[in-house]
């Protein structure tokens, strides 16, 4: 019998509808659906329900639970990405024991010369930069330490957020009033050693310019006191290397010298003047033999000078504005000793560019002597200055000065800004070193 074709199909059509709605039944509505192929089977304590024993074995069973034909394989999958993990972490374990380790060290600046430590040694920043804020801080890196820096009237004892067990702390020693109030701090940091709270111990310190400085001797630590390291400014016969350091007077940023950034104008341009001295003649020292000599040979017109008999502690914005520009228009910065032979003023004319012309006589006072003495420290480190014994040594050098082209001038310029900007840059680094070796 022959099937209409049509029939055909819709019987196909028919059967597939059925099947369709069969194994949707089983997949959605059925309780439970068991493969013919695989089983799970477990062995029970018990004889189970329907189970028959042979021999004392438990027969096998189909269990509740559905059988995950890909449980071998996720098993493996976890265990090679755990490995994985693991290796990883591993890696990353070395490159952190390989990587230098850090360390954090804060420094608190109570004494004016804290700034020529941060800002023209360290190069760090400050905020903000308002000179009068009452607040200010910084943040910088230097070999292995992260510094941070604290300053200004605001900075005052309990009030510093202390987060480290290293601390630098500049001081001013110079004078007794300055002596009382630099003892206040180190009894208060005397008390946060005691607390354990501080660890280690270093003092930045402009000393007495006759090298007097026995009142920070008990709290040195090789003398029973907390203080780890020193840095003195002067030629002080307890420099050692060891835990006494000698460091530079510097600029007088007490009396708001800046940062000063060399340009090509200044190492090239042509100078007006072969010299400069503003500043205090005192009287009976070698300054008045300085001024009686420029002006007995004329030199006052060649010279830029500007003299007084008193010294004033602090500069008004013009005065300041005349200072600077003496430094720039002259090829060289006269340096008289005053109360001790290492000034402001040597720091100052090198940040210009300004050859010094530097008394090279000992003062009066404790201070070390010796062939090196006095200005060992830029001594050693090779200053391109001129010295000389007697001012009156002073007219055959403006000779020289004379004869000198002005090539020869700005190379000597430009090696003395470098120069500079090297001793700076080897006193930071002789810092950190300090610190890092005996700190941590």
């Amino acid at each position: 019998m022959k099937i209409p074709k049509r029939k055909l199909f819709l019987l196909i059509i028919f059967a597939y509808v059925a099947f369709s709605l069969y194994a949707a039944y089983n997949v959605f509505f059925s309780g439970k659906v068991i493969s013919r192929v695989h089983r799970v089977v477990k062995k029970e304590t018990g004889a189970p329900s329907g189970g028959v024993r042979d021999g004392g074995a438990v027969a096998p069973f189909i269990e509740d639970e559905e059988w995950n034909p890909w449980e071998d394989e996720q098993v493996d999958y976890n265990s090679a990405l755990y490995k994985k993990r693991e290796a990883f972490r591993h890696y990353l374990g070395r490159i952190d024991k390989n990587k230098p380790k850090r360390y954090k060290v804060q420094i608190w600046g109570k004494a004016a010369i804290g700034l020529y430590l941060w800002e023209h040694i360290l190069e760090g920043p400050l905020n903000p930069t308002d000179k009068v804020a009452q607040w200010r801080e910084g943040e910088l890196q230097s070999g292995k330490i992260d510094f941070s820096f604290y300053t200004g009237p605001a900075v005052v004892q309990g009030h510093v957020p202390l987060d480290m067990n290293s601390l630098v702390l500049v001081l001013n020693g110079r004078e007794q009033q300055k002596i009382s109030y630099s003892t206040r701090w180190l009894e208060h940091v005397h008390a946060l050693v005691q607390a354990h709270t501080v660890s280690h111990v270093a003092v930045v310190m402009l000393g007495d310019e006759h090298c007097t400085n026995d009142w920070i001797s008990p709290y040195l630590k090789r003398n029973g006191g907390f203080v780890d390291l020193l840095f003195l400014v002067y030629d002080s016969p307890w420099i050692n290397d060891k835990d006494v350091f000698q460091w530079p007077l510097g600029v007088a940023t007490y009396r708001q010298f800046p940062v000063i950034r060399p340009n090509t104008q200044m190492i090239t341009s042509s100078r007006p003047y072969l010299c400069n001295f503003l500043g205090t003649v005192y009287k009976n020292s070698s300054r008045e033999t300085l001024v009686q000599v420029l002006k007995q040979a004329g030199l006052d017109k060649e010279c830029i000078t500007a003299a007084r008999e008193k010294w004033l502690p602090q500069e008004t914005a013009d005065s300041l504005r005349r200072y600077q520009t003496a430094l720039v228009q002259s090829e060289l910065t006269l340096c008289p000793v005053g109360v001790n032979t290492e000034c402001y003023r040597i720091y100052e004319a090198c940040a210009y560019g300004s050859v010094p012309v530097v008394e090279d006589v000992q003062t009066p006072g404790a201070c070390a002597t010796g062939p090196s003495s006095p200005l060992r420290l830029l001594k050693a480190a090779g200053a391109p200055f001129i010295f000389l014994n007697n001012w009156k040594e002073l007219p055959a050098i403006l000779e020289k000065e004379r004869e000198m082209s002005q090539e020869q001038r700005v190379d000597r310029r430009r090696r003395l800004l470098e120069w500079y900007t090297s001793f700076r840059q080897q006193m930071k680094e002789r810092f950190t070193e300090v610190i890092e070796e005996n700190f941590f």
